[in-house]
């Protein structure tokens, strides 16, 4: 047999061939007894965030509206990069079940891989602060998903990706350093560091692939001089130590050179807890397999209201809030979910903002989405109001 890439292509998942076999015999039934009108509103939430977890960021909008778009479908939704709670209302989708049940699945993938990618990146750059933080990620997951790996990576926080194909997709240009690969086919790090330097220029040098650290980024700094604008320490496991004192090292011994312009950037094993331990001493850090392998934002689509006879009928299963709401957000940053046909709620100061409005009608988009750098900018703003951001 021929070995084959296991990927659906965007046709598949756009015809609604990507879903699971429930959904598509619930549609064959619904059609054949005659319910093939009746029309429901389906509420995206989360019930459950992950362990530890009081929030997340809402990610995959874009990709989710270009699967329902010119579908006989409405749809509602809070601004991309939202961060929500458990229980709030994120989107909305009304329509004919039959239209769109079976695109359920390939819907709530969409947006809990992204939110989740972006919570966890979020979560990442609010720890990093000010210091830079690049996602190298995509190793961990699926190609077949980089590119979206890559967006939701940099919705929440990161400051820049490494996927090629971002300049595609993203209009980002990629960002990263050398792999030791590099280093190992030359022999010698001065030949592998000079040889990128002609190429590229400034240069962050690999410091740790033959000697310790603080050798190498000496040899580094001595081998390229001014073209020497940072040290990378990937540092394995199983020669760490206390990767604190290998950076303050590091740091000391560039120093004395005179070379306190060399930044100093940490990746390998990198999470929040390694990052707050870290960056009073380190200039940036890449993050790869904590992103990339976050934890779930458990997002669901439950039917809230039911149409069978020209009226609206609030209805769900058991454990869930029915009917069509609305989300409100005050000033001081209270949020309150409310029936859609409420009267919009009083906050302690200030007016009530709902967040959910209406973005695509009978299929086709009623905004101008956002650009990626708005979706960024939006997240890292309320993550500063919220104190979790400090710059």
């Amino acid at each position: 047999m021929k070995p084959r890439l296991y990927a659906a292509s965007p046709e598949e998942i756009r015809s609604g061939l990507i879903t699971d076999v429930y959904f598509e015999r619930t549609r064959e039934i619904v059609e054949r007894k005659g319910l093939r009108d009746v029309r429901v509103r389906m509420e995206i939430h989360a019930y459950s965030l992950p362990k530890g977890y009081e929030w997340a960021v809402f990610a995959g909008l874009e990709e989710a509206l270009a699967l329902l778009e010119g579908k006989p479908v409405t749809v509602y939704s809070v601004p991309e990069g939202t961060i929500f709670r458990r229980k709030e209302p994120l989107m909305v989708v009304e329509g004919r079940y039959s239209d769109f049940g079976v695109f359920e699945t390939a819907l709530l993938g969409i947006l809990r891989f992204s939110s989740s990618i972006a919570t966890k990146a979020a979560r990442i750059k609010a720890a990093a602060g000010n210091r830079t933080v690049l996602y190298f990620g995509l190793r961990a997951l699926h190609p077949a998903v980089a590119p979206a790996a890559d967006r939701a990576a940099y919705i929440g926080g990161a400051d820049g990706v490494s996927g090629v194909e971002a300049r595609k997709y993203l209009g980002l240009e990629p960002r990263g350093t050398m792999p030791h690969a590099l280093i190992i086919i030359f022999g010698d790090q001065r030949e592998a560091w000079s040889a990128y330097a002609e190429l590229y220029g400034d240069t962050i040098a690999l410091v740790d692939t033959f000697y310790d650290e603080r050798i190498e980024s000496v040899m580094a700094a001595e081998t390229l001089g001014e073209k020497l604008v940072a040290v990378r320490l990937d540092t394995p496991g199983s020669r760490r130590g206390r990767m604190r004192d290998i950076v303050e090292e590091v740091r000391w011994t560039l120093d004395l050179m005179g070379r306190s312009d060399v930044k100093i950037i940490v990746s390998g094993g990198i999470d929040e807890e390694k990052i707050l331990e870290l960056k009073d001493v380190v200039d940036g850090f890449g993050v790869g397999t904590a992103i990339s392998s976050a934890p779930s934002v458990d997002l669901s689509m439950d039917i809230v209201e039911i149409n069978k006879d020209g009226t609206w009928k609030p209805v769900t299963k058991r454990g869930k809030l029915p009917g069509f709401k609305q989300l409100y957000l005050c000033p001081d940053g209270t949020r309150i979910v409310r029936p859609w046909s409420d009267p919009k709620p009083s906050c302690p100061k200030g007016e009530a903002r709902p967040l959910l409005s209406k973005v695509m009608e009978d299929g086709r988009l009623t905004v101008d989405l956002p650009s990626i750098e708005e979706i960024r900018g939006y997240v890292l703003k309320q993550l500063r109001d919220m104190g979790l951001l400090k710059d």
